[in-house]
């Protein structure tokens, strides 16, 4: 019977061993991935939607880094192992609508004192979640096209 029961205590303290080395790596993996995102400089966090763009509701937002690229926002779920990113979005097509202060419940679905863009792209619909000053810094970027870009002769 003292078999047993030392049997069943040494099992279970392996397994608990082992979930909690898989959770440590998992996070690393996360967190190693994010560093890579933003070692080319350009990143931040960003929260997107699609699906209930336009509404003032907690639905449909997803965590993720977001970077520029020279004509494109690429964005990256934060809970996703892929190297490429999500979501594109063409600086040439994007659209900002509006920009408000998350309302309601909507408040606890986007990161902390984000501000929300209520975009569009040649996809649709589209709303983003970022800092203020973020929020700032891709207005500019947007702006800032270079001369003759998009341009067809």
């Amino acid at each position: 019977m003292a078999e047993m029961v030392l049997s069943f205590l040494v099992d279970s303290i392996t397994f608990v061993v082992v979930a909690l080395v898989a959770v440590a790596l998992a996070l690393g993996v996360f967190a190693i991935r994010r560093r890579v995102l933003s070692r080319r400089g350009g990143a931040f966090s960003c929260a997107l939607r699609r699906r209930h763009a336009g509404q003032v509701s907690a639905r449909g937002w997803t965590l993720g880094v977001a970077r520029y690229s020279d004509d494109y926002v690429e964005w990256f779920r934060i809970f996703s192992l892929s190297p490429r990113p999500g979501v594109r979005l063409d600086r040439r097509a994007l659209v900002i609508r509006k920009r408000r202060v998350p309302h309601g419940i909507e408040a606890y679905a986007v990161p902390h004192g984000s501000t929300v863009l209520v975009c569009s792209d040649a996809e649709g619909p589209l709303d983003l979640a970022l800092s203020d000053a973020t929020a700032t810094g891709l207005m500019v970027w947007l702006e800032a096209v270079p001369p003759g870009v998009g341009l067809t002769l």
